[in-house]
């Protein structure tokens, strides 16, 4: 007789959620945290969200240039910021850029933080944090960096173009198929992570065919929820392969981050579900039978995002490197054994757009 034992952990977060409804959530987020000078971060293209939502606090400081991957140099620009005027909450309005740099500055200073994003990338709901110095992206988790309070308000993300919105979801979705066979996969994020699947899988098929009354906004509430489920099952599961190779990605060739991971997951996911039955059969599940890695590519060629890594500027000639960047950071936990050939095989099949099927190998 099989028996059940794990260790699992939750994290505390307050969320709020509704629609039209980001600057009165806001602001009682921020009062019941007693907050009376805030630093807001947010990017220059959420510069209206941020006007609108953060009009009536007591901001005292503003950062409005963020980057992917968050450079060291604008980290510490924030922190310095936070410090000098003696702010005691950040605020972070926008996408997974601003959050980071929010993380960032809460973790140098302990201030709480609290997030409103306009995309569906998941940041918000973890304890992650990563920062870029001379290429090289270090990622770590600490509960300061655990927004207090995140804010969801779909309405916040009709101004995200179609293209944006599917490569950010897909960022989603990737935070729970890699939380399938992450270090501390358990079967309680294993069923946050299928159930954000659940939302979000259906959701994005809608959003390609589109909706046909051309209100999508009830689509972005599925894919807001389900983007929350997925980042906690990420949180509590730990990062997998894709995201180890990702992290390497990003922080050393610069590539854009939703875009990347949308077309890395199937790759990934040919590469590792042959050896997680349970997982391939979860993700199968969601795509009516069909092999996960092949239900994943077709998502993504559904709707419409690039689907080679050499068309969003990684380079034939790293290849090789890249690979060997991955190597150390692999989790000894991955259900398929991962050598450097390997690596370099899945990355040749990402960076060409290569075909997957279902039995383990890109075709």
């Amino acid at each position: 007789m099989s028996s059940t034992a794990f260790d699992h952990t939750s994290l505390g977060q307050r969320v709020l959620f509704g629609s039209r409804a980001a600057v009165e959530n806001t602001a009682r987020a921020v009062a019941d945290l007693g907050a009376e000078r805030v630093l807001l971060i947010a990017g220059r293209s959420s510069a209206q969200a941020a006007r609108d939502v953060a009009g009536t606090l007591p901001v005292v400081a503003s950062v409005d240039e963020v980057a992917q991957h968050v450079p060291a140099d604008r980290a510490a620009s924030a922190v310095a910021l936070a410090e000098g005027s003696d702010a005691d909450l950040v605020l972070t309005i926008g996408g997974g850029s601003a959050t980071g740099l929010g993380k960032a500055v809460a973790l140098r200073t302990a201030l709480p933080l609290v997030a409103v994003p306009t995309t569906f990338a998941g940041s918000e709901a973890t304890d992650v944090w990563g920062i870029t110095t001379d290429g090289t992206k270090k990622t770590g988790s600490d509960p300061r960096v655990l927004p207090r309070a995140v804010v969801y308000d779909a309405a916040l993300t009709l101004g995200l173009a179609p293209r944006s919105v599917a490569a950010s979801s897909l960022n989603a979705v990737a935070h729970a198929v890699d939380g399938l066979w992450a270090p501390r996969a358990d079967p309680i994020n294993r069923a946050l992570g299928t159930e954000g699947l659940r939302a979000l899988v259906p959701a994005l098929q809608s959003f390609a065919r589109g909706p046909a009354d051309g209100d999508d906004l009830p689509l972005r509430e599925q894919l807001l929820y389900g983007a929350h489920l997925t980042a906690v099952a990420f949180a509590s599961a730990g990062s997998g392969l894709h995201h180890k190779v990702c992290h390497v990605l990003g922080g050393a060739f610069g590539l854009p981050h939703a875009e990347m991971h949308a077309i890395v997951l199937p790759h990934v996911t040919a590469f590792n579900a042959p050896a997680a039955p349970d997982a391939g059969a979860r993700l199968a599940e969601l795509f009516d039978g069909v092999p996960a890695a092949v239900g994943l590519r077709q998502l993504l060629a559904d709707l419409g995002g690039p689907q080679a890594l050499r068309d969003v500027g990684l380079h034939e000639e790293d290849l090789r490197r890249a690979a060997e960047l991955v190597l150390p950071s692999v989790p000894p936990s991955n259900p398929r054994p991962v050598d450097v050939d390997a690596l370099e095989s899945l990355l040749r099949a990402a960076w060409a757009g290569d075909p997957v099927d279902g039995g383990g190998a890109d075709q």
